[in-house]
């Protein structure tokens, strides 16, 4: 599967199956991570709404983030996630749940279908510097 597909794969799992955006994005990352289906859904369960309050970090960018640190087993994971963190505000324009759904012209200023879209694809844009 390519890597737009796993993003429109993402936004399936968040719009007919129930995964919240955090989920949606670690289970559809499932293969970079090593984790089981199960394992996957447990954690980012506390990740929806910006952490429940709609107040904190998007829950599809903090699944991004947690898969990135699977991926490099902690490895200049930090450096990475600044990266991450750069690519997602530049594609959604903002980092919290709070800004993210505020209204701009009635619409949302980055809905949460395209959120986990462009953190699974931004979650690729860093992870192809791992080895550079």
């Amino acid at each position: 599967m390519g890597i737009n597909e796993i993003a429109s794969y993402a936004v399936e799992l968040k719009t007919h199956r129930g995964y919240n955006c955090a989920q949606a994005v670690l289970q559809a990352l499932k293969d970079e991570t090593g984790l089981s289906d199960d394992e996957l859904v447990k954690i980012g369960a506390g990740f929806c709404a910006g952490m429940g309050t709609m107040e904190a970090t998007c829950g599809a960018l903090i699944g991004a983030n947690v898969a990135l640190g699977l991926k490099t087993g902690g490895n200049g994971t930090l450096r990475y996630s600044r990266m991450l963190v750069e690519e997602f505000k530049n594609a959604c324009g903002a980092l919290t749940c709070k800004d993210l759904k505020s209204r701009v012209d009635g619409r949302p200023l980055c809905p949460c279908e395209e959120c986990v879209r462009n953190a699974v694809l931004c979650y690729f844009k860093v992870t192809d510097n791992l080895h550079a």
